[in-house]
């Protein structure tokens, strides 16, 4: 997994509530395995019309918004179905923070576990974000995660939570299999042990 500890970049703002799921990635992308490949299906019936051409009044589609690597959206955000599908959507778009002021709490702990940074934030400091946001390409905003700080392209800054295990596991790039490995030398030695104790096993 990738590393996460200093991130400056467009944030993209998507002010809208009870994003659910299926808005994020819609069902019938659901059929692959691979974690690659769905950034382009990422908010599919809100960035296209029916001849699956781009809707160019949707936030990603315009040019400013293209290579948003922050969302800045509303309350609730990933609510609906546990598919972990989108937040492979979210990560495969480029996108490597969410801010918002709640989550669906399945959506929250997935984006840990696939290198997104979901931060929360109250109502009224992600309205001072989503206004920054709405600047474009120009406005740039920073996420320290060492610091635990969001800083917008005027030099405001607001400080977060987030708990220090999942801040261990982003700023070392740790997925479950990761974390695993950090204690490979310990299950060598027990299974060493184990198959002495029991070679008959």
């Amino acid at each position: 997994m990738e590393k996460f500890a200093k991130l400056t970049g467009v944030a993209a703002p998507l002010p809208l509530i009870n994003v659910d799921t299926d808005m994020i990635i819609p069902k019938q992308f659901l059929k692959t395995i691979k974690r690659s490949g769905l950034g382009v299906n990422l908010f599919d019936e809100m960035r296209y019309g029916d001849d699956g051409s781009e809707l160019p009044d949707f936030v990603l589609n315009k040019p400013a918004y293209r290579d948003a690597e922050i969302l800045v959206a509303g309350e609730n955000f990933g609510c609906g179905s546990s598919r972990e599908h989108a937040p492979w959507a979210i990560k495969d778009f480029g996108i490597r923070c969410v801010i918002a002021p709640s989550y669906a709490d399945i959506f929250y702990n997935n984006c840990f576990k696939n290198g997104i940074l979901p931060i929360v934030l109250p109502q009224e400091q992600v309205d001072v974000l989503m206004k920054d946001a709405e600047k474009g390409a120009n406005a740039r905003m920073t996420i320290d995660l060492e610091a635990q700080t969001v800083t917008t392209s005027d030099g405001e800054s607001f400080g977060f939570d987030v708990d220090p295990f999942r801040k261990h596991c982003l700023l070392n790039g740790l997925d479950d299999i990761g974390l695993t490995m950090e204690k490979v030398a310990s299950i060598d030695t027990f299974e060493a042990a184990a198959s002495a104790a029991r070679p008959w096993v």
